[in-house]
């Protein structure tokens, strides 16, 4: 079974269709390609860019440590990310990687990575097979108005993804903290089994 997930972004694209797909964004990326947001902002004539706030190794949250198998002293490797489109944010990304893997690797270093997390991650060794996601919405909590530039009645979606090897391992789990006005989530699952 094949799932894809879409996001339109309404308000910002508005009456162009855009979807976006999550296949290029769970891939290592080819030699000489760049970020999967970039190109799908740039295909449909938008600037796409992320600004790193900060790369940090520390427990984290309970949710993202039972996900990552980390146990109640295991630490990550948090990246943390401000997605724009056209220079207005979109979008906190917050990526952790179990720094059994990443700690000393060009994950935990402060700087982007060429080709993306999920490259460098392949070029461990830990190539991406599966993916789960969920998705709830709250209201937003002050950093986030502050960091998204929306107001406090406004509400925010929260994308949690896990990428696990072919083994099973869990590599990276990324928080996506979204600008809710305006998006829409759908998912379309081509059944390809026998039942």
């Amino acid at each position: 079974m094949l799932v894809d997930f879409f996001v339109s972004m309404k308000e910002h694209m508005p009456d162009t269709g855009w979807t976006s797909v999550s296949t290029p964004y769970v891939r290592p990326r080819r030699p000489g390609e760049t970020d999967a947001w970039t190109e799908e902002a740039a295909a449909h004539g938008h600037v796409g860019t992320n600004r790193l706030r900060g790369v940090d190794e520390a427990s984290p949250p309970r949710e993202v440590a039972d996900v990552l198998d980390l146990g109640p002293e295991g630490t990550a490797v948090i990246r943390r990310r401000l997605v724009l489109l056209d220079g207005r944010p979109t979008e906190l990304a917050d990526s952790y990687y179990p720094a059994s893997i990443a700690r000393g690797t060009r994950l935990a270093e402060e700087r982007k990575i060429p080709g993306g997390a999920l490259t460098a991650l392949a070029e461990l060794g830990f190539r991406p097979h599966s993916a789960e996601e969920s998705v709830t919405a709250r209201p937003s909590t002050k950093p986030e108005q502050d960091a998204l530039d929306i107001h406090p009645e406004d509400w925010v979606m929260v994308l949690t993804r896990v990428l696990r090897t072919d083994t099973g391992m869990p590599i990276e789990a990324t928080v996506m903290t979204m600008v809710a006005d305006g998006r829409e989530l759908r998912y379309r699952m081509i059944i390809n089994e026998e039942i």
